[in-house]
């Protein structure tokens, strides 16, 4: 802290001293990807080899991280393995497709998180939020509490408030349970996908999390098809993301989404909106329950937090740097993979067609090259006044370029809200020493939940 007070540094995998051979790669990609990072990708801007399955250059420069993502995006693509791991749920979502088809979709759906609808939403996750705070059993001055469940349902009921008008109310637990599954084995990358084995050859992990796919796909069919119903009646139709994303049409031919294109997209919402949201929410907690200096800061403005001033945002700078320093140390999706569709140069290496480009921001935000004590938790990195200092392509918890999240302004908006009235209610305490250990499924999850002890200050 730059007070002088003591700095937390989190645990953190252990770096390799070598490169991994093929097979461990393919048993660690199975495991958890975080441990097949060496030191050195933490040192060099960039590496680059070719093994069993190709070419591969893994970037961690700025000017790299630009170049493909920005300059040059046009020339890579989301890689196969993207697909075949996360196809099966979100082939037609945003996430997943490309060229035309991903032009068309992002048409459509930009004018739904513009910044002045984000903003319009604002005080109803601030009714969300503190509905939820205030059921917390608090009443007896403490409770031991496991975080990520109760992140995970309330980005939920923030989620089914502000984009289906609360349809999705009531099926949180049947969610975070199928989500909590799918994350845990389906999403996982099986040895099988990486080698590009044919289809037909079952996936241990898509086999063992059962019908969570079913499960999503119906859910949110009958969400859609309900909508569509009452939109087809006359009636009136709540003004959220299912009605938008039913009403939208390109303003180029007028078409509208198909059904599946719709529900792609709702699941996408869940997982990269809804997923990623809740596992920031819990690294800050975790970050600050170790940080008591960082902890009176933040209490001191949500103490004063009042969502009815047009500039509450501007009202909490240390509650926006600590989850911004959180997506540093923790970020909620620790890898992007990129494939060469064309020959190119990158930091001056020459690359050919079909090379595998992975980008890490868990590479990125931690590299000795790009920040001063890289593993110490310091929000003060993001306050107004430093902020500028730090490149834009150093620190991409939200990926960069053309295919930057669409929602990251609504993400942080409710980061922001949320953990400023838990704040207000509650003093965050760890209950060990022992520390939860960060694990790459899809996102970027503790491997035990994160539980902590919040005692009741007062009524939020």
């Amino acid at each position: 802290m730059a007070d002088g007070s003591p700095t937390f540094r989190p645990w953190t995998p252990p770096r390799r001293d070598k490169p991994l051979g093929f097979a461990e790669f393919l048993w660690v990609g199975w495991r958890n990807p975080l441990l097949m990072w060496s030191k050195r990708h933490f040192r060099e801007p960039q590496l680059y080899g070719k093994g069993p399955m190709g070419a591969i250059i893994v970037v961690s420069h700025p000017e790299g991280v630009r170049h493909v993502l920005t300059d040059n995006a046009a020339n890579y693509e989301k890689g196969a393995l993207q697909r075949r791991v996360l196809g099966p749920l979100l082939a037609d979502g945003l996430l997943l497709t490309e060229g035309e088809s991903w032009r068309r979709a992002r048409r459509i759906l930009a004018p739904l998180f513009t910044p002045a609808r984000t903003q319009r939403l604002a005080a109803r996750m601030g009714e969300v939020c503190v509905r939820r705070v205030e059921a917390w059993p608090l009443e007896h001055g403490a409770r031991v509490m496991n975080i990520d469940s109760e992140m995970s349902g309330l980005t939920f009921d923030i989620l089914s408030a502000t984009l289906f008008s609360d349809e999705l109310e009531g099926d949180a637990r049947g969610f975070e349970r199928a989500l909590d599954r799918y994350l845990a084995m389906g999403a996982r990358i099986d040895p099988l996908d990486v080698i590009a084995a044919p289809a037909w050859i079952p996936r241990l992990g898509r086999a063992a999390s059962g019908g969570v796919a079913r499960f999503f796909e119906e859910r949110v069919a009958n969400l859609v098809t309900r909508r569509r119903a009452l939109i087809e009646s006359g009636a009136d139709a709540p003004d959220d993301l299912l009605s938008a994303l039913l009403l939208a049409r390109d303003e180029q031919d007028g078409a509208a989404l198909s059904d599946r294109e719709v529900a792609a997209n709702i699941l996408t919402f869940i997982l990269a909106g809804h997923e990623t949201t809740a596992r920031t929410l819990g690294w800050a907690l975790h970050l600050i329950s170790r940080s008591p200096d960082v902890a009176a800061r933040l209490r001191a403005e949500a103490d004063a937090f009042d969502l009815t001033d047009p500039k509450w945002a501007d009202a909490l700078p240390w509650t926006r740097a600590v989850i911004e320093e959180a997506m540093r140390l923790f970020p909620p999706a620790p890898t992007l993979a990129r494939r060469a569709l064309g020959p190119d140069v990158i930091g001056g290496q020459a690359i050919e067609a079909g090379t595998a480009v992975a980008i890490s921001p868990w590479v990125l935000h931690r590299h000795q090259l790009l920040w001063e004590d890289p593993e110490a938790f310091r929000p003060e990195r993001f306050l107004p006044e430093n902020r500028k200092a730090i490149d834009r392509y150093a620190y991409i918890p939200f990926s960069a370029g053309p295919r930057v999240c669409i929602g990251a302004a609504f993400a942080m908006q409710e980061a922001m809200i949320a953990l400023a009235t838990i704040l207000r209610a509650a003093d965050v305490e760890a209950i060990s020493t022992v520390e939860p250990r960060p694990m790459h499924q899809i996102t970027l999850r503790s491997h035990t939940p994160i539980h902590l002890r919040l005692r009741a200050r007062r009524t939020a």
